[in-house]
């Protein structure tokens, strides 16, 4: 095995994982996907801080977990092909929809996967067939995994109360991004960067999935490019000019980004500082509720440190502002 090797271990039903990949693939850096599952679970618990994945075993068994920190770390050892533009305005708006992908994109990707009993059944054959190889035991285990997913859907807000606005917002970013990418070939432009990771990792789960996957087949034939483009990452040009990517993007963030995923994000932080267990916040004009948890907290707290850190805003504010994102950037 080579001294330099990155191995990924993570799974093809896990968008964090195939972001991982994709950036690596994207880097060209010596990597090895490790499908986790029975067979390597020793090796994996040996590692992982957290049972999550991805996990990233790097050169002399250093283990990294959370796959944003992982890209940072490995962005810092590989800068080439950058993944980031140069202007501080997009950087901070691809972070931003990085950010989006992660937090808010899994909702829709989520809800889906185990709302309906096609996309279920799917999904709980594809895990039970990674985990074992008899067809048998792989057929017994597939219902198991459904009733211990069904209680997560509550984790990501998806309730028959908030079908509807998780599914609109699923038909929004396809038509909302299609529209973008029929222009460029990826979010800024000739070449990906942190935004398209996060963002498209969770679309390509739904394209796995029956029912949002005939959806985007049918609405957004350049999403469906795209991501697919994503699965091998490779620049063909360099980033747009600001003016151009900021206009093009504008429709997405106002309604995306500013309007559903930072202030559920900044009501859910408001929740956690009051000590309270649930939270409620008014999403397009109907109320959107979901258990209050740390981590998104903390990834906003992240994401206003990003911001703050942004030495010339005077490109930057004007754009968040005309889309209603600054006054939850700057904490207000």
């Amino acid at each position: 095995m080579a001294s330099d090797l990155y191995r990924i271990f993570g799974s093809e039903l896990s968008p964090y994982s195939v972001k991982v990949r994709s950036y690596c693939r994207y880097k060209q850096m010596p990597h090895e996907w490790v499908v986790r599952d029975a067979s390597n679970m020793a090796e994996f618990q040996k590692y992982a801080k957290l049972p999550l994945i991805p996990l990233v075993l790097g050169p002399g068994e250093e283990a990294l977990q959370d796959s944003t920190p992982i890209i940072e770390k490995l962005e810092a050892r590989f800068p080439e092909p950058p993944l980031q533009p140069e202007d501080p305005a997009l950087a901070f708006v691809s972070a931003l929809l990085e950010e989006y992908g992660d937090e808010w994109g899994n909702k829709p990707m989520f809800h889906y996967r185990w709302t309906y009993e096609a996309d279920q059944k799917s999904a709980a054959e594809r895990i039970a067939f990674s985990n074992v190889s008899d067809p048998e035991a792989a057929a017994k285990m597939a219902p198991v995994v459904i009733q211990r997913m069904l209680p997560r859907l509550s984790f990501v807000g998806s309730t028959e109360k908030t079908r509807d606005q998780i599914e609109g917002s699923y038909r929004r970013q396809l038509a909302l991004l299609d529209e973008h990418l029929s222009t460029r070939a990826f979010l800024m432009g000739g070449r990906p960067c942190l935004g398209d990771l996060g963002v498209y990792a969770q679309l390509h789960q739904a394209l796995g999935d029956p029912t949002p996957g005939a959806l985007m087949r049918a609405s957004a034939p350049r999403v469906v490019a795209w991501i697919e483009r994503m699965l091998e990452p490779r620049a063909d040009g360099d980033f747009e000019d600001r003016d151009a990517v900021l206009a093009g993007l504008r429709p997405f963030v106002a309604s995306e980004v500013a309007g559903l995923f930072l202030p559920w994000s900044a009501a859910n932080a408001r929740a956690l500082a009051a000590g309270e267990s649930e939270f409620h916040v008014e999403l397009e004009g109907k109320s959107f509720s979901q258990q209050t948890q740390k981590y998104h907290a903390r990834s906003l707290g992240v994401l206003r440190q990003r911001y703050q850190a942004v030495a010339d805003r005077s490109a930057l504010d004007p754009f968040l502002e005309e889309t209603g994102c600054l006054e939850v950037l700057r904490g207000a």
